[in-house]
């Protein structure tokens, strides 16, 4: 079955180039050009993933952002014809999962689609294992981590850093490998992105941020997920080691 992909865009031109790449991608793409169709189409159609724009009249990208997380962890992959940390970060403050930088190649856009739609689970082989750590559950193949049977309701980009941590409990992974397994090579990511990551994936985990029980400071080298919670080993499918004990950041 087809994905498909909403493109937020208020150039026609821009808008339609993007539409016509990505359907011969194999996507169903609708385009719409200011950000409260973007809220009534994903509310009416719920997407496999969004192209958002920043700049568009009625409300900004940044916005629109910020209203669809509060109630949907769809890929969104903001386009910004800035280029600066700060509004890079902001953007993903907001809840985006990447970002492309006008002006960009179409193939570099369905490149980043296609990495989106695979870690978010719509490209995804369900036939996947659940990696556990105490109560914690990440389940690759559904894109679901749950906490005690509670479902957490992660960013495509949190799932990633989550699922990497999941994989290895107990190792300290440096931001470097973070980036690279969780979001494959890009050189517009920033490590300092996933700081920001982890900030949010901490506070849905109910972390307490001076003494995080679940994602764990290693100085000097990175972030790890506690090997051992409450006496309970950790597990991750069949054939692989639990990590030992962790120290509290």
């Amino acid at each position: 079955m087809p994905t498909e992909i909403l493109i937020a865009e208020d150039n026609r031109k821009h808008a339609d180039l993007a539409g016509a790449y990505l359907r011969r991608e194999g996507h169903r793409v609708t385009c719409v050009a200011d950000g409260p169709a973007v809220l009534e189409r994903c509310r009416e159609h719920r997407p496999d993933l969004v192209v958002l724009d920043v700049m568009m009249p009625s409300l900004d990208g940044v916005t629109v952002c910020r209203v669809l997380r509060a109630d949907s962890d769809v890929p969104i992959l903001m386009l910004t014809a800035r280029a600066g940390e700060d509004d890079i970060l902001r953007g993903l403050d907001a809840g985006a999962d990447d970002y492309l930088t006008k002006p960009y190649s179409p193939r570099e856009l369905a490149a980043r689609v296609r990495a989106l739609l695979r870690r978010s689970g719509a490209l995804r082989d369900r036939d996947q294992p659940v990696l556990s750590v105490g109560n914690l559950e990440v389940d690759t193949g559904r894109f679901e981590a749950r906490i005690a049977g509670r479902p957490i309701v992660l960013t495509a980009k949190e799932f990633g850093i989550l699922e990497v941590l999941a994989g290895a409990p107990g190792r300290a992974f440096t931001r470097g490998e973070i980036l690279e397994k969780a979001f494959g090579f890009d050189r517009y990511v920033l490590e300092r992105t996933v700081d920001a990551h982890v900030m949010n994936l901490r506070r849905k985990l109910g972390d307490d941020p001076d003494r995080p029980r679940w994602v764990q400071t290693v100085y000097g080298r990175g972030y790890r997920l506690a090997g051992m919670l409450d006496g309970t080993a950790a597990k991750q499918g069949p054939g692989a080691n639990a990590g030992k004990g962790a120290d509290r950041s």
